[in-house]
């Protein structure tokens, strides 16, 4: 074997990826990039997922993707053999977001897994996210049966493809540091601790767990035998409920998962700011949100107009980087209602409360003016706040003045 299998724990079309992702395509050079719809092939906005995926990989790293059809398995014939041709022909071969098990009933007893096996073995790309990624190990986890109708815990067959490329017999599990819960825990792919637990007991004995955090990927370089952690977070094995991590930065052996108790990692230095060539990104739209969100606080309070100004257009900015990715459940949303309430909040900088002392002092420089009979400066102070839109009345009981 001599490619590259990359799995990716989320974040496969969001911001904190880009680097990464242009990493990868030097590996294919110019060979062809092709986008699988097979995961989220059941949803009705499907051709949508792909026209903004094939949109951020333009956008971001300037690679054209087409897209191969395989919602359904292709039937028999040409249709078939049209899109195992492009397969074929790919260099970088790409499947994301979606439902585990779906992807599963139509690459199942396919020729797909063997295409894919086939691309590693002659130095192409392999790139799996997310639901993908669910797919390669021995074990899959039902992520949506589980976690939203309710079903008891339980493994189905994956494809093994991982097993068969690398030797290692492993169970993937993506979105290994998943927070979403907040109370409650949704690690482990949305398992949680309890879960897992009951769940890692019933797998064969040899086999473990390669758990890849959000917005991580680990890139296994099937010639040279070793995987590179790389992104935000880290990679960890876990068997029999121990588990040891290594963050991103960290190259080690396929060995290491086999022979964990003689390797031990030491955590590499994180990167100063001056040797980064790109700041470190927000790790999602919610944290974006939060950051700027404060920002814009702090220079309200210092009645910073400018400041709130930047402020906002960074997470108008944030939600349009954001836009292509498919893990960002309600944070839109969120985005979107913090954006309404800066922008309601900005103005209160135009209103007229905070013209009051201004006009005021304008009105009572006016009637002095005006006793000291300085008629020129009192009409030229008239005439100007005229233009500004505020008008004065002259009563016996002084001036009072309106927008």
């Amino acid at each position: 074997m001599s490619g590259l299998l990359v799995i990716m724990g989320s974040g496969e079309t969001a911001p904190t990826m880009v680097k990464p992702h242009r990493e990868i395509f030097q590996r294919c050079g110019d060979r062809p990039a092709v986008l699988i719809d097979t995961p989220y092939g059941f949803q009705e906005n499907a051709d949508d997922i792909s026209a903004k995926a094939v949109k951020y990989f333009a956008d971001s790293t300037g690679r054209q993707l087409s897209v191969v059809g395989w919602r359904t398995a292709p039937e028999p014939g040409l249709p078939r053999e049209r899109a195992l041709a492009v397969l074929r022909e790919a260099g970088w071969l790409f499947a994301g977001p979606g439902s585990p098990t779906y992807a599963l009933r139509q690459w199942t007893d396919t020729e797909f897994p063997g295409v894919l096996a086939e691309a590693l073995g002659t130095g192409k790309v392999v790139c799996f996210a997310s639901a993908a990624a669910l797919t390669l190990g021995s074990h899959t986890i039902p992520v949506y049966e589980i976690y939203k109708a309710g079903t008891d815990p339980h493994w189905v067959p994956g494809l093994d493809l991982f097993h068969q490329v690398t030797g290692l017999p492993a169970v993937l599990i993506p979105h290994y540091d998943n927070a979403e819960g907040g109370h409650h825990d949704t690690r482990f792919c949305y398992l949680g601790e309890r879960r897992l637990s009951a769940l890692e007991p019933t797998l064969p004995p040899d086999a473990f767990i390669i758990g890849i955090d959000e917005h991580t990927a680990g890139l296994f370089d099937l010639a040279a035998r070793t995987v590179r952690v790389v992104g935000n977070g880290g990679l960890t094995l876990r068997r029999a409920g121990v588990s040891q991590w290594w963050p991103a930065g960290t190259t080690l052996p396929f060995d290491a998962f086999t022979d964990g108790s003689s390797f031990a990692p030491a955590a590499p230095a994180a990167p100063a700011a001056a040797d980064r060539d790109d700041p470190l990104p927000l790790t999602s739209l919610a944290a974006s949100t939060l950051a700027t969100t404060a920002r814009f606080d702090a220079c309200h309070e210092a009645r910073d107009a400018d400041g709130c100004v930047a402020a906002a257009l960074d997470l108008e900015q944030a939600l349009q980087d954001w836009i292509a990715d498919t893990d960002v459940s309600d944070e839109r949303e969120q985005a979107r209602s913090a954006l309404r309430q800066m922008l309601v909040r900005l103005g209160s900088f135009a209103g007229p409360d905070r013209f009051t002392p201004l006009v005021s002092a304008l009105v009572e420089l006016r009637t002095s003016a005006r006793t000291a009979k300085d008629w020129s400066l009192s009409d030229t102070l008239r005439d100007a706040l005229a233009s500004a839109g505020v008008t004065i009345q002259d009563t016996p009981s002084g001036p009072s003045w309106s927008l």
